[in-house]
């Protein structure tokens, strides 16, 4: 349980943010929703408007947490964006955009939010299994994912001094709204996913919220530094 912490979750307001942020609550949390899009405030629940982009915007939203509930135990950052593209014609934009947003945006927020956490705290980052696996047409998002996955260790053995674990979260597909857009457009063969995955099944966003859950809580604290893949076996999975 996580009785009365506070935690930033970025991306908040839908996908495996939105139940994320569910399961904090659920657990006892209080949670500033760090979003593009609004939601609606309650007394454990802060929206507040975050382009993970813009050091600033997080700055503001990390100290958000100190104005309104007094302090800030933990950050979990969700926001991404997926945008599968032929290397050979990626325009230099979108390979800036998706870095950006993916690397750029996570170490921004996790530097802000750790200079508000007194002497103890937990931050997840959500990858990808492509941190480990490359894809065709996603190059720009597997060597941002894969940079998260290194930001993770750096930054776990940097802060050790200070109490706050960084560790990360590696889904392979996740049954969001994102994904139904990318299996829409063609992006992603669903039945091909499934076959590929020993368990047989997309990911639900509940199966990534445990795992978030496990790492920001107690039970939890002497792991720092790792990523924990939430994949159904899709890494272990070498047979073809």
């Amino acid at each position: 349980m996580m009785q009365d912490q506070v935690i930033v979750v970025s991306g908040g307001a839908s996908g495996i943010g939105a139940e994320v942020t569910a399961r904090l609550l659920a657990e006892g949390a209080r949670v500033v929703v760090a979003d593009l899009t609004a939601v609606s405030p309650t007394d454990r629940v802060l929206g507040v408007p975050c382009d993970i982009t813009q050091p600033t915007q997080c700055d503001a939203a990390a100290e958000a947490a100190i104005t309104h509930f007094g302090r800030l135990d933990g950050l979990v950052n969700c926001a991404g964006i997926s945008k599968p593209h032929d290397s050979l014609t990626l325009p230099p934009a979108d390979w800036a955009r998706m870095v950006d947003i993916q690397l750029n945006g996570a170490f921004y927020l996790a530097q802000a939010c750790a200079k508000r956490m007194q002497d103890a705290g937990a931050i997840v980052f959500i990858t990808s299994t492509n941190a480990e696996a490359a894809f065709p047409r996603r190059a720009a998002y597997c060597c941002a994912k894969a940079g998260v996955a290194m930001l993770t260790k750096v930054l776990a053995i940097e802060w050790a001094e200070r109490g706050i674990r960084v560790n990360a979260v590696g889904p392979a597909y996740v049954a969001t709204e994102m994904t139904q857009r990318n299996i829409a457009a063609g992006n992603v063969n669903e039945a091909q996913i499934k076959a590929r995955i020993p368990l047989g099944r997309l990911a639900k966003p509940a199966d990534v919220a445990d795992a978030v859950s496990f790492l920001l809580g107690p039970q939890a604290s002497f792991i720092t530094g790792h990523s924990l893949y939430v994949d159904g076996g899709w890494l272990a999975y070498g047979y073809f």
